[in-house]
């Protein structure tokens, strides 16, 4: 077989180069002391905004005074009656993508950025008309948010992020008071299959002191990163079944790899047949198998795949956006690099910039600690009553609907509502099954960011989520 590169000598190449120094790190807060008013974060001269009848804040949270770690928010109001619904958290994965420049930017956002980054256009599918939103950079190192402290970057994992987005929203409850009584629900999709749960599981072992008390009611989870054994298995069946490998691979995949152990990259022939699954994804999206991918002056196909590491001892992947336009990440990248932009959103006076980047690969290869199941957290979650939904875009190969299949079946959850399609504006929009205390969901011809394929029908999905009523099972 004709092979990539082995994948340790191909980090070790590009991130020499691209890493070589420390990282920038901010050495002040934008705000001199104390917690900045509520109405200092108030946006209120976004270039290129359309004009809304509801009110966005944006700015920086501190979640460490001693280091000076500083968390970058951007929250959106409900677009009506904000006062009586629900609040919601977003989170994106990677680790160190973006939830600003994806989730707010490209998918369930009331701003989309438009061509270029030269301005925004309206989301009539913003997911702000069911729910007050709320997206978080998170940890430091990711888009705006940041540490003066260097050695915080050093020492990033799961339980670095869940602690520090735990602080977060309780600075950001004094900020808005009035929502600390709201309904609470916590959504994100890839890697945030793990950061969501482990972020929920804090908040509720937490909520046995009365004076933290959030009224977390709920996770949502798309195309989530869940269990790493399954999660592989399912990538490798996936990529077989859409014939993106061939039988002879997927053979070899199957015999020599046992992915629940430690020792699994040891065997020659599985890491060899693993690098050449990774080789034919390098020719199409593995995020939207039937998309085309970016090509253009800033993004050739060959430079976005060098942006997919393969990191064997973590078994993690970080994202790249497919999607109806896949130079979307390019158009982000421009659009919050402008000087007007920043001095908007209160992350830099409009003269000393920050450097903004979609997603931070240092992040990715540097981070230290992963959960290899977050399953016993779903169990954990289940038991306490909180609501939990996932669904998946079924021609996403990255965390495939196999992978996602084959972690809630090792759940044995007994089945109160049958494998059926669920339909939106009188189209099957994809296929459900109602478990006890989950609820498992796919979207037809959707990839790994669901909300950029199926706007209306993710829309649909997440009010039926937030009201807790199933899918429409008749046309």
């Amino acid at each position: 077989m004709d092979l990539v590169p082995k994948v340790t000598s191909f980090l070790t190449l590009v991130f020499t180069a691209l890493f070589s120094l420390e990282p920038v790190v901010c050495i002040r807060h934008w705000q001199l002391s104390g917690q900045p008013l509520v109405d200092e974060h108030l946006v209120t001269n976004l270039p290129g905004q359309p004009d809304v009848n509801f009110k966005h804040y944006a700015g920086y949270l501190t979640v460490n005074e001693q280091n000076g770690r500083a968390l970058f928010y951007w929250f959106y109001e409900a677009t009506t009656h904000p006062d009586e619904k629900a609040l919601v958290l977003w989170l994106n994965g990677g680790p160190g993508c973006s939830s600003v420049g994806y989730g707010a930017t490209q998918e369930i956002g009331p701003f989309i950025v438009d061509t270029n980054g030269h301005g925004l256009k309206y989301n009539p599918y913003s997911w702000n008309t069911e729910a007050n939103m709320l997206f978080l950079e998170s940890p430091v190192g990711v888009g705006f948010s940041y540490s003066n402290t260097t050695s915080d970057y050093n020492i990033l994992g799961d339980e670095f992020t869940a602690n520090d987005a735990y602080a977060f929203l309780h600075k950001w409850f004094l900020l808005f008071p009035s929502y600390r009584s709201r309904a609470f629900y916590i959504a994100g999709e890839s890697y945030a299959g793990k950061y969501v749960p482990e972020l929920a599981e804090l908040i509720n072992d937490k909520n046995n002191d009365t004076s933290l008390y959030i009224d977390l009611n709920g996770i949502l989870l798309g195309n989530p990163e869940t269990s790493d054994a399954d999660d592989w298995r399912g990538m490798v069946d996936y990529a077989w079944s859409h014939a993106v490998i061939s039988d002879e691979t997927h053979k070899i995949i199957r015999q020599s790899c046992n992915f629940d152990s430690n020792d699994t990259w040891s065997n020659d022939d599985c890491a060899e047949a693993v690098d050449e699954l990774l080789k034919q994804y390098k020719e199409i999206d593995i995020y939207s198998l039937y998309t085309s991918v970016c090509i253009g002056d800033s993004a050739s196909s060959d430079d976005k795949f060098t942006q997919i590491m393969f990191r064997r001892s973590s078994k993690m992947m970080p994202r790249i956006m497919g999607g109806y336009d896949p130079c979307l990440d390019e158009y982000a990248k421009a659009f919050y690099n402008r000087p007007d932009v920043q001095k908007a959103l209160h992350v830099s006076d409009g003269h000393h910039l920050k450097n903004w980047s979609i997603c931070n690969a240092k992040i990715f290869v540097e981070w230290l600690e992963s959960r290899p199941s977050v399953l016993p957290i779903y169990k954990k979650l289940i038991t306490a009553g909180l609501r939990i939904w996932v669904y998946s875009g079924d021609t996403d190969g990255r965390v495939p609907v196999l992978s996602t299949r084959y972690s809630l079946s090792s759940l044995g959850l007994p089945i109160t509502k049958a494998w059926r399609p669920w339909y939106h504006q009188k189209e099957v929009s994809g296929w459900f099954q109602e478990y006890e205390g989950l609820t498992f969901a796919t979207f037809r011809g959707a990839g790994h960011a669901v909300p950029v394929f199926k706007p209306s029908n993710s829309l649909a999905f997440f009010s039926a989520f937030l009201l807790g009523e199933s899918l429409p099972s008749v046309r």
